[in-house]
């Protein structure tokens, strides 16, 4: 058998969605997106966008980010993080993990907050690994006390939850979601952008077609240019299909949280691994982290031998050549962060595995795990 780590999903709304598109339906998919999707989360403004990390590039448009501006970040984040900084020759500052959650450590973020005040510091970006949120109250707390923004990157937490509320809607300045989020194939790239605030997504909304601005009353073809922007926006395709998508996701939720409970119970104390800490009871599971205390990468082979695709989320930032020598860090510089990736594996979880798929990954993982020494 082989079990994949992740399987690209269509349903029949997808198919009808599509359908609409290639024949020529009057109906704006973006448009419907954008207003189903403020609904979903519960959010006053979301802007689509071509692909989560557009998403996050925009965000960084949208509040201004300037040359030698500073944010911070997650040293366990997906590249695109400190990416769409340094494409504004801002600097990205890193900081170490928690160790049970593997998001961005608060106390050490704060001590960082307090230790530099400073105009130039902009923002922080926050990345929920697994869906899985930090304290954001206090963290929001933070923000007012150090006058930073918080930009959310919800690529892994579409539809989860904190303290009864949607990721998205909790209390960030911009939260920026991802539809083909990192190692989930798809046929779809797509992004949005969600916000409260009225200034942000108007000054995001123009930038994201080229700061085009036009008179209502006047001719479709005139215009004029504002500012510097670039074209971010979302296809009819991708819309037509990511609303589908958005309707089904807290179906599919509920099944990838049975599938995490089931790999709970079957991993839970089996020698040499150790299975997710779930902070809250609103971990949705949207990636399944194990820890293999020792030789995690000839652990992996072996799985994939075994036809079990697994992924890593994620390669420590300073690990990376281009931030190791661009600000001369040291793999020690975050040992929580170095400790952390020498361990972590990401188990195949979704919605469409079946109970089969599941137990076969189970077998596997406790068969290699009994080869440990």
């Amino acid at each position: 058998m082989k079990v994949l780590f992740c399987k690209y999903e269509s349903s029949r709304e997808a198919h009808s969605n599509v359908s609409d598109v290639l024949d020529g339906e009057d109906i704006d998919q973006v448009k419907e997106l954008e207003d189903e999707f403020k609904s979903y989360i519960g959010v006053d403004h979301a802007l689509a966008t071509s692909h989560g990390t557009s998403a996050l590039h925009l965000a960084m448009l949208a509040l201004d980010l300037k040359r030698g501006d500073k944010v911070v970040c997650s040293v366990n984040a997906h590249p695109k993080v400190p990416e769409v900084v340094r494409h504004f020759d801002a600097e990205p500052i890193f900081i170490d993990i928690d160790p049970d959650t593997f998001n961005i450590n608060l106390d050490k973020l704060e001590a960082y907050l307090e230790d530099n005040r400073a105009k130039k510091l902009k923002a922080v970006i926050v990345t929920h690994i697994a869906g899985q949120c930090s304290d954001l109250d206090r963290l929001y707390s933070m923000a007012t006390i150090y006058d930073v923004k918080i930009v959310e990157d919800a690529s892994e937490a579409l539809g989860a939850m904190y303290n009864g509320k949607r990721v998205g809607a909790t209390g960030a300045d911009i939260t920026c979601f991802n539809f083909s989020a990192h190692l989930k194939k798809d046929v779809c790239n797509g992004g949005m952008i969600v916000s409260n605030s009225q200034e942000i997504i108007d000054r995001a909304r123009l930038l994201s077609k080229h700061a085009m601005s036009r008179d209502e009353d006047s001719l479709e073809y005139v215009y004029d240019v504002t500012d510097i922007g670039f074209d971010y926006s979302m296809s009819q395709l991708d819309a037509a299909y990511i609303r589908a998508k958005v309707q089904e996701q807290d179906d599919n939720l509920k099944r990838i949280n049975e599938i995490a409970q089931m790999y709970n119970k079957a991993l839970d104390g089996v020698e040499h691994i150790s299975i997710p800490t779930a902070i809250s009871k609103e971990h949705p599971y949207s990636l399944y982290i194990i820890k293999v205390d020792k030789n995690r990468d000839s652990f992996a082979l072996e799985l994939k031998k075994h036809g079990v695709e697994v992924g890593l989320h994620y390669i420590p930032l300073h690990f990376l050549s281009y931030y190791k020598h661009k600000y001369s860090l040291k793999v020690n510089n975050f040992p929580v962060a170095l400790t952390t990736y020498q361990k972590v594996m990401s188990l195949p979880i979704y919605a469409s595995m079946s109970d089969k798929e599941v137990k076969y990954v189970i077998d596997k993982v406790k068969a290699v795990a009994s080869t440990r020494v």
